[in-house]
């Protein structure tokens, strides 16, 4: 029988790309050189599961061609209000930012109000500035003591005296009247497709440019975070309605087109200087995060921490894995509010530490510089100072190993497409319309990730080419619902040249304009077929049947199902037409109440709940329901196991980074120019999934596995929050060692020569 390990000792050596005669027959001409070269270093180590050899190492990269702001390893911000020229001390300030060892301040020029006594018409000067260029005065405090500035403005509000000269810099709801602050009315929401953007705002740019010393702009509060704007002034009118995919084109085309001309103004000063603008949004993003990672210098991810609507603890990791997904290694920061996030909030008063730890610990840990940031500097620099000695100390620690912080690639074998055009327009299924359901989707593949300590990168669906996707084993798709016809071609390439899919529920179901196909745009790769629309629960949602011929000798998605012949569905599914001999089979939905009525009415069918197909290397697996959001709104472990099992089944049981031990825990895996780093994020707390972290609870010993590329030799494996070297064991390439404890975070830095 050939299996995956006879395969890949019979069909391929290091780097040949040779498969053998049974698979090209299963309709396979070739396998990439790079997947060849990485299956071709299997070892294992005893447990069942094959570690795989990382890929070789980049080469050294020149540091004088290296940007300044990628050479940012520390972000600080007190954010002006309008009493702060009143009372700031700015000697303090700078003090506590360079002490704790911060390589750029933003510092603020403008929001709602001038912080310099700007000469732009509407530009108004706060009511404590009395002449005061408190701006300028902390941009020359920062630049003595060998800081860079970043001059930050917000163009999204602005007071109301400015419509009787400019009407047309308002947004309008659709009777015309004008869009207010919620929380302040006498301000309005500006429109990004106004003269307001065009001139205005570069007005301001041109003012600061010319009277101060810094290096480089940026705009808070724009572009939008999360959905696209609601407008319907005279501009806005003439444009695609809001939320269609033909919107979010013009939206995206109007954020570059602004970006770009911001950026040339920045320029004139000073040619590494540069513009950047609000980012963030997680999956969703604002403006199309393919294109705006082509031409961004710096992303700034505006996540900030958690709300109630985002109540996972991992909203920052996931951050830091979509900015890894589109920025090619340019540089992105993450914005960690030490102040009282959520709702309510309290914006100067102090949160938890063990909850801005976290947040900062992801920051680290996915690949972004930490950025910290306070509101205000009330009796000379803040009436609540708990913050400070959380930042300052955090600071300085990270300053003490910056070269194992400086990530040059992600180690991963799973790749997640995160489907933002799915994320930002698809209103759901009909039976369950809901602007939450790509949230709670994305949350429950996260999750299940998670506890199953997988290795993986989120893709970006306008990135993949083969090129990108070569290095994963297996593509995950949850209910990426929006697939151009290009898009599942490439998608045809990558399984066609050894890889695997993972799929579920409506992904391929509509095209790139959201007009929903006769069939999945994947049917013929996965071999599945629509039956009908999505159908919804009402009462008990459809159960899966272990089909009697599984029962003997159970395929490995069914690993851990015993005296069982039901186990649970989801919430929607898309039913499929029949398939040859299913692994589990649908039992509709019934009455959940009263209980006389809770049977099927029709308990055996032959409409499959999984889809199973191989070819060659590449395994194919379609589950027509939602299960991973079914598992993230009810915890069920049968869903779990059925993720869990089907992403080792299409990954063959690779893992290319294996940490074994209790505890909830989140992983990364970076190769930086010293060696590798792995990062290990404690979950484990009653906080994790709402409110705030208010203790530790410190894990037990986890054991690291990893099998390094040929002719690297390993000199140290450090732990950088212990702050002690590890012994370890290192033979035919296989490296092993065991981290004692995690208190909230532990990074173990390996150096190799």
């Amino acid at each position: 029988m050939l299996n995956r390990r006879n395969f890949l000792k019979t069909g391929l050596t290091a780097g040949a790309g040779v498969i053998p005669l049974t698979s090209a027959l299963n309709g396979l001409d070739a396998v990439p050189a790079s997947l060849a070269a990485h299956a071709a270093t299997l070892d294992t180590d005893g447990s069942g599961v094959e570690v795989v050899s990382l890929p070789r190492r980049l080469p050294p990269r020149n540091q004088l061609t290296v940007p300044w702001q990628q050479k940012i390893r520390r972000v600080g911000q007190t954010n002006m209000t309008e009493y702060d020229p009143a009372v700031m001390n700015v000697d303090e300030w700078a003090d506590y930012w360079h002490s704790a060892e911060t390589d750029v301040v933003f510092v603020s020029v403008t929001g709602i109000l001038a912080f310099y006594p700007s000469r732009v018409q509407f530009h108004r000067h706060g009511k404590f500035l009395h002449g005061r260029d408190l701006f300028g005065e902390c941009v020359t405090a920062a630049k003595k003591r060998g800081m860079r500035v970043v001059a930050r403005m917000s163009p999204d509000l602005n007071w109301g005296d400015a419509l009787d000269a400019y009407p047309e810099w308002a947004m309008r709801h659709q009777d015309g009247s004008v869009q207010l602050s919620s929380e302040e009315p006498r301000l309005f929401k500006t429109c990004m497709f106004s003269t307001y953007m065009d001139n205005y705002v570069p007005a301001i740019m041109r003012e600061v440019n010319s009277l101060y010393d810094v290096d480089c702009l940026y705009t808070n509060g724009w572009p939008p975070l999360g959905s696209l704007p609601d407008c319907h002034c005279s501009a806005c009118s003439k444009l695609p309605a809001t939320g269609t995919p033909a919107y979010w084109r013009v939206f995206t085309d109007r954020v570059l087109e602004l970006w770009q001309k911001y950026d040339a103004i920045a320029k004139e000063k000073k040619h590494d200087s540069f513009f950047f603008a609000n980012s963030g949004g997680n999956v969703r993003g604002g403006p199309n995060l393919d294109r705006l990672g082509k031409v961004a210098a710096w992303f700034q991810a505006d996540n900030q921490g958690r709300t109630y609507d985002d109540a996972a603890i991992w909203g920052c990791s996931l951050q830091g894995r979509v900015c890894n997904a589109v920025l090619d290694g340019k540089v992105a920061a993450n914005v960690t509010a030490a102040y009282s996030t959520g709702t309510p909030g309290w914006r100067n008063v102090s949160k938890n530490p063990f909850e801005a730890r976290m947040w900062l610990n992801e920051t680290l840990a996915s690949g972004m510089v930490p950025y910290f940031h306070f509101v205000g500097a009330e009796n000379g620099f803040g009436e609540d100072r708990r913050w400070q000695e959380v930042g300052g100390d955090y600071f300085r620690w990270t300053a003490q190993h910056d070269a194992h912080f400086t990530t040059r690639r992600s180690i991963a074998n799973i790749g997640v497409v995160i489907g933002q055009s799915t994320q930002l327009l698809y209103p759901g299924p009909a039976p369950a319309r809901s602007h939450a359901y790509m949230h709670e989707t994305i949350q429950g593949m996260y999750d299940a990730l998670l506890q199953g300590r997988f290795a993986f990168d989120f893709v970006h669906e306008d990135r993949l080419e083969a090129e990108r996707l070569a290095k994963y084993r297996a593509l995950l798709l949850p209910n990426i619902a929006i697939l151009s016809d290009r898009q599942c071609e490439q998608l045809r390439e990558y399984v066609h040249l050894g890889g695997s899919l993972m799929a579920t529920f409506e992904t391929s179901l509509y095209d790139e304009d959201l007009k929903p196909r006769s069939d999945f745009g994947l049917a013929d790769l996965m071999g599945v077929n629509k039956a009908g629309d999505a159908v919804g629960t009402n009462g008990n949602a459809y159960s899966a049947r272990i089909e009697p011929a599984n029962a003997g000798q159970p395929h490995a998605i069914l690993d851990g199902f015993s005296k069982t012949n039901w186990i649970a569905g989801a919430q929607n599914r898309v039913p499929l037409k029949p398939i040859e001999s299913p692994l589990l089979t649908v039992i509709p939905g019934f009455v959940r109440y009263p209980p006389e009525l809770a049977y099927p009415s029709h308990p055996h069918t032959n409409e499959p709940a999984v889809v199973l197909r191989g070819s060659g290397p590449s395994r194919m697996a379609w589950f027509p329901g939602d299960i991973e959001r079914t598992y993230w709104l009810t915890g069920h472990g049968d869903l779990l196991r059925l993720l869990h099992n089907a992403i080792r089944w299409v990954s063959h049981d690779e893992c290319i980074v294996k940490v074994e031990g209790a505890g909830f825990i989140e992983m990364f895996c970076w190769e930086t120019t010293p060696g590798y780093a792995i990062h290990l994020l404690n979950y484990t707390n009653s906080s994790a999934q709402h409110g705030w972290l208010r203790s530790v609870n410190p894990l037990g010993p986890q054991k690291v596995t990893m099998r390094l590329p040929s002719g690297i030799d390993v000199k140290s494996v450090e732990l950088l929050k212990a702050g002690q070297k590890l012994s370890f064991r290192f033979r035919n390439l296989m490296l092993q060692f065991t981290v004692a404890s995690v208190e909230d975070y532990e990074v173990a830095a390996i150096t190799v020569g």
